[in-house]
């Protein structure tokens, strides 16, 4: 297999930018963990926006790696070092499961803020005329698009993934069975979608927002 300097680039990029994304997404669970009252990520050093505390080799520097390089695009199986947390030790003045959820959120939520602030960022150097075309295509390949992807993938309701807490959390007591459910079997649903396809399905009205996103702020650049 032949790979060029800029496939090399590219991966490089593209690692980089992975690893500050999971950093940023694991500080987000960490630090609202925190906030309601378990110290537990604190004390396993997990309070930081450091990578160092976050990365896993496999999920976070392989996987990225060989996606990157070989056929086929970046992976969306690829991961950090989940954040630890006993929702026991989350405040009283809110339900359980509602913790749990606030805690899941935190990641995606964090994700966001990073391409806003990015797409802030997009947006004040167009104006300024100091976008470079290959600076205006990092932001919005390596910073906005990945962390929109990894918000939106990180919400689909299956575990292991932040949305099946969130889907546990808005879900009356009536119907917790199919949390329950998703607990036991939700990793083999998870695998079979990935495996058949049907993952990257489920994921195209999230493509077409990031697309819409990202056509927008072309727009500033060609103004």
């Amino acid at each position: 297999m032949d790979i060029s300097p800029d496939q090399v680039r590219s991966a490089l990029l593209a690692l980089v930018a992975f690893v500050v994304s999971v950093s940023v997404h694991e500080f987000g669970h960490a630090l609202v963990a925190d906030r309601l009252g378990d110290r537990l990520p604190r004390q396993q050093g997990r309070l930081t926006l450091s990578p160092v505390a976050h990365i896993d080799l496999l999920g976070t520097i392989v996987m990225p790696l060989l996606g990157a390089l070989l056929p086929g695009g970046f992976p969306l199986i690829a991961w950090g070092k989940p954040v630890q947390t006993s929702p026991r030790n989350y405040t009283d003045k809110l339900p359980r499961k509602v913790g749990r959820m606030l805690v899941s959120l935190a990641g995606p939520a964090m994700n966001l803020a990073l391409a806003l602030v990015a797409s802030i960022v997009f947006v004040l150097l167009a104006r300024a005329g100091k976008l470079p075309a290959s600076v205006a295509d990092i932001l919005v390949r390596y910073v906005i698009a990945l962390n929109l992807v990894l918000m939106f993938f990180n919400l689909i309701p299956l575990p292991p993934l932040d949305g099946a807490a969130v889907l546990a959390g808005v879900l009356p007591e009536a119907a917790q069975a199919v949390p329950r459910a998703l607990e036991k079997y939700g990793t083999l649903v998870f695998f079979i979608l990935f495996l058949s396809g049907a993952l990257g399905f489920l994921m195209r009205p999230a493509y077409l927002v990031i697309g819409a996103w990202a056509h927008v702020l072309q727009r500033f650049v060609a103004a």
